[in-house]
């Protein structure tokens, strides 16, 4: 189900709690939200449709993939970048890495452990700040 955007800050800067099986049902309005932004969005967290739970999910070309409880273990090469936010006004500069390494599970609550680089290391930083109540 395709949900609202929350623009409330001061219910973004609130921490995520963490996703259990029980919240798959968020992955999927997740994945179906972003999918209907993708004209203005590359990634979302659960908190940007009012839900308090650590999942992420970002485009990859056509390909939306879904993190759940994802932690960042390594993070290697920091620059500082612009970004926006759909549940934002405007743009900010931050300071990400280039290569990260998370640690998370799939829909299938299987843990995963990839390296990513670029643009989607980027996109994965910007959505696990949301998970930890940080506003970029």
């Amino acid at each position: 189900m395709i949900r609202p955007i929350i623009k409330d800050v001061l219910f973004l800067a609130e921490k995520s709690e963490p996703a259990t099986p029980a919240d798959l049902g968020v992955v999927e309005d997740l994945m179906d939200t972003l999918r209907a932004n993708l004209d203005g969005c590359v990634g979302m967290a659960a908190n940007m449709i009012g839900i308090k739970k650590r999942i992420i999910v970002f485009a990859i070309g056509e390909m939306i993939v879904p993190m759940i409880n994802p932690v960042i273990l390594k993070q290697e090469k920091s620059y500082v970048t612009e970004e926006s936010c759909l549940s934002l006004t405007g743009v900010r500069q931050t300071t990400r890495y280039e290569t990260i390494v998370v640690e998370y599970l799939n829909k299938e609550f299987k843990k995963q452990t990839g390296t990513f680089t670029g643009f989607v290391a980027q996109i994965i930083q910007h959505e696990i700040d949301h998970c930890n109540g940080i506003i970029i």
